[in-house]
């Protein structure tokens, strides 16, 4: 069998890994401060937890529920899974218990892996969905749970003979309403990754959280699934990437916008003196990216970019950063054509130039959103679906973007929806109505701001602003609340009662233009 087939072979059942292992048994898969793993180690603990898994019962088609930070034991754990024919779920650790544990409820979790350094909501966590069977507790303990360690030890390392394809399926916060499980009917083996990784040469420095998608698919996934070992970051910062680039040589990464900017926003001898000359390919997406930004990052690490569309629903295009320079601003021209449609309000394929909505070729096994088929049915177009983003396809077939969603704001990569913080802001007494939209911020791409209609005899104060952003962060998770809040004395509305949000975004980004122009 030649090494290609083999590769396949072990791929169809989830066992990549071990297959590398074997290769290359004692050479860095994981760099972490919490703990570093060769691919002899990683696989032989991946091994070891389908083993203690068994022992407690969990089977084939199981969820398993996973909240924990970058370290290594996020990989044994997904690792574990595509062996083992479970379902992976990772949980943000940034939201509050009530969210996380409507994720491991919905998702019919029969593990739940959580990190110690996030035991107190884990343990309320643990309170709200007493039917987890499993609690394993990673980095230390947690209250009634076992310790991950503790579990794994006693276990045989040695591949497993009886592999079985498992998956994962993530969450993604809808416009209305809980997040949904973006899911489909079964596991599909993980294609070679196609980002010119060379076993014993590359080395992909991780700097976002893994609990998203693109970091799980881009950062850790696809380097380890090409024989590459990964450096995990744990808090990202600029000068900590710079110094990891430089420390490590690292040649791959994936990264935000968000971190472009702060990256330039480096003092300049910071940057001059900053090696990077070992950087070969830089993925990016996640959020729109200005194009100055871009522009100047290229001119400081070179054509190295890579950008994508794309969401946990699927991909829509790519584009390099020699493509771009020619169109910027383009976010890549679909590869075939029919990738992407952009459609009008009846369905038909827009003009060249002409604004519609975006939407992207499903894949041969579609995905479905877990337990909600009305919102799966909305989502498809015949054979493509849409995120709801809008967008234009220019005469030679880039596809440029020209606004997300109606309602979604997205900061810092991350996406963030409406609904769920008015429905915060209107539990508060002082407030009679509320739109929340995405403003414009240099460093964040979008920011929050409510826009606040008080109920009457409530006069605007500042004390009043401060006091509604703690309300929003006592319930919801930090990262959704508002950075601002701005009071007006009647919000805008049409007559059968909708809110003109897009009045209030043109007014809102046309004022943030007034104010950076020279």
């Amino acid at each position: 069998m030649s090494d290609d087939d083999e590769r396949a072979a072990a791929a169809a059942t989830g066992m990549t890994l071990a297959y590398w292992a074997a290769q290359r048994a004692g050479d860095a898969a994981i760099i972490c401060e919490h703990g570093d793993r060769t691919f002899g180690e990683l696989n032989g603990n991946a091994n070891r937890l389908v083993r203690a898994l068994r022992a407690r019962g969990i089977m084939n088609g199981d969820a398993i529920a996973v909240m924990v930070a970058n370290r290594a034991e996020v990989a044994e754990v997904v690792y574990a899974a595509l062996r083992c024919g479970l379902r992976h779920t990772p949980i943000n650790w940034h939201l509050t218990a009530d969210e996380a544990a409507y994720i491991v409820e919905d998702c019919e979790a029969r593990v739940f892996i959580a990190d110690a350094a996030f035991a107190a909501v884990a343990g309320e966590i643990s309170a709200r969905v007493p039917g987890v069977p499993v609690r394993l507790a990673v980095g230390g303990a947690i209250d009634d749970f076992e310790r991950y360690a503790d579990a794994i030890a006693p276990e045989l390392g040695d591949d497993i003979t009886d592999p079985v394809l498992g998956g994962s399926m993530l969450y993604t916060s809808g416009t209305t309403g809980r997040p949904k499980g973006v899911h489909r009917a079964q596991p599909t083996p993980v294609a070679a990754s196609p980002f010119g990784y060379v076993p014993g040469e590359s080395l992909h420095l991780c700097t976002g959280p893994l609990y998203h998608a693109a970091p799980l698919a881009f950062s850790l996934a696809s380097p380890l699934n090409a024989g590459t070992g990964v450096v995990l970051m744990d808090n990202w910062t600029a000068s900590d990437t710079l110094r990891l680039v430089e420390t490590h040589h690292i040649t791959h990464s994936h990264m935000v916008p968000t971190m472009f900017h702060r990256l330039l926003s480096l003092p300049d001898d910071v940057r001059e003196r900053a090696d990077v000359s070992s950087l070969r390919l830089v993925l990016h997406g996640a959020a729109p990216c200005p194009v100055w930004v871009k522009q100047a990052m290229i001119e400081w690490w070179g054509p190295v970019f890579l950008e994508y569309y794309a969401a946990t629903e699927g991909l829509g295009t790519w584009v390099t950063s020699a493509e771009w320079l020619q169109k910027p601003g383009t976010v890549g021209k679909p590869s075939p054509p029919d990738a992407i449609r952009v459609l009008d309000e009846d369905g038909n394929d827009c003009a060249p130039g002409v604004v519609g909505e975006v939407c992207l070729k499903a894949d041969a096994l579609r995905f479905d959103y877990y337990k909600d088929p009305g919102k799966t049915t909305a989502s498809y177009r015949g054979d493509h679906f849409t995120l709801g983003d809008v967008g234009y396809l220019d005469r030679d077939g880039h596809l440029f973007l020209t606004d997300r969603s109606t309602n979604l704001i997205i900061s810092g990569g991350v996406n963030i929806y409406p609904a769920e913080i008015e429905a915060e802001l209107l539990a508060h007494p002082a407030v009679g109505d509320v739109a929340v939209i995405g403003v414009p911020d240099t460093e964040w791409g979008e920011i929050v701001l409510a826009v606040v209609e008080l109920q009457p005899e409530i006069a605007p104060s500042d004390e009043l602003a401060r006091e509604l952003i703690e309300h929003c962060r006592a319930h919801i998770a930090h990262f959704k609340c508002p950075r601002r809040v701005d009071f007006v004395d009647e919000l805008p509305r049409h007559d059968n009662g909708k809110l003109y949000k897009r009045r209030l975004r043109d007014e809102y980004r046309a004022a943030a233009a007034q104010e950076v122009a020279p």
